[in-house]
């Protein structure tokens, strides 16, 4: 199978596009580098460019017999999204109108799209199931959830199958050490508790001890980026074989408090890391956890890494390696 790999130089699309190599596939990527680095592909052939530059896009689908799409290309900073909603509107829902039209144009039939747990919002229940109300508290989980009405009536205009992934917090590296998660600004809380480890940060701050949780923190739900990319080849073989468009949750199934995660860490790195108590943050949900049960049963989805312990491992392995990311830029 000849995959398109959209943002396979990002950190989740990376591990796409070296998932999609072990198992015997011939990988695209087309990327803006961006946020994306070019050293974090393990193999494929490179496209540099836009998704909504229609030209690169022509010249990826001529120049390939592309069989399948999977769409990772979008900028997921939730802070940002609030503060310049016309950015993310513009290049996430923009860019997949575009990789839609080109899609129709040269006839490929199937996408596997990459959503969130945030097109959810405030969670009514616990865990959080695929058919439960969806009303997005910032502009990133909209233009999400607006690619997947798009996604939808796609399908039935043209008869493009998706299947859209709504994951909760990606986390983790590769099991090799060789790729892992470098952002600037780093958002996620595993690799700020591995700064703190490696002393570029002095502490960190867990924000709220007072929410009615077991401990206090924030509770989430943190899934392997390769347990992730499973998931995406996973969905693609059923599309392939006559499956319908769905959409599906990808999650731990459980959740970890922020004091867990520092614990853990503690223990993982042999470091006593500086943490220190501040307030909420506005608009951060008291527990946020997946059921994985629909993608377990129709996908045939197991995820291999989902201890805590295994999941910080693996990232302090890659951040050991790449004390200063991939430094490239």
């Amino acid at each position: 199978m000849n995959v398109l790999v959209c943002g396979g130089a990002g950190y989740i699309g990376s591990h796409m596009v070296a998932h999609l190599i072990e198992n015997n596939h011939q990988v695209v990527v087309l990327d803006n580098l961006k946020t994306g680095h070019k050293s974090s592909l393990l193999g494929g052939k490179l496209y540099i460019g836009d998704l909504r530059d229609s030209k690169i896009l022509d010249k990826v689908f001529t120049e390939n017999k592309i069989d399948a799409v999977i769409d990772f290309a979008a900028y997921s900073l939730v802070g940002e999204s609030v503060e310049n909603p016309l950015k993310y509107f513009d290049n996430n829902i923009y860019s997949t109108i575009k990789l839609l039209e080109a899609m129709n144009k040269h006839n490929v039939k199937y996408i596997v799209f990459s959503s969130t747990a945030a097109t959810y919002g405030e969670p009514e229940s616990t865990p959080i199931q695929e058919s439960d109300r969806t009303f997005p508290t910032n502009p990133y989980g909209e233009s999400k959830l607006a690619i997947e009405k798009i996604l939808k009536w796609c399908d039935k205009a043209y008869g493009i199958k998706y299947t859209a992934l709504r994951y909760f917090n990606a986390c983790g590296a590769h099991i090799n050490g060789n790729i892992g998660e470098d952002h600037n600004p780093e958002t996620h809380l595993i690799p700020i508790i591995l700064q703190v480890v490696a002393g570029k940060r002095e502490k960190i701050m867990i924000f709220g001890n007072d929410y009615n949780t077991p401990d206090g923190s924030c509770v989430r739900d943190y899934v392997h980026v390769s347990d992730l990319a499973s998931a995406h080849l996973l969905a693609l073989k059923r599309l392939q074989n006559g499956g319908e468009s769905r959409i599906y949750n990808l999650g731990n199934g459980k959740g970890f408090s922020v004091k867990e995660v520092i614990d853990v860490t503690r223990k993982v790195t042999g470091i006593n890391i500086k943490a220190e108590i501040a307030g909420r943050r506005a608009g951060d949900p008291a527990i946020l956890i997946a059921s994985s049960e629909k993608a377990i049963k129709e996908l045939g989805w197991q995820p291999k890494f989902n201890s805590l312990e295994t999941i910080i491992e693996t990232a302090w392995k890659w951040h050991k390696n790449h004390p200063n990311g991939y430094e490239e830029k």
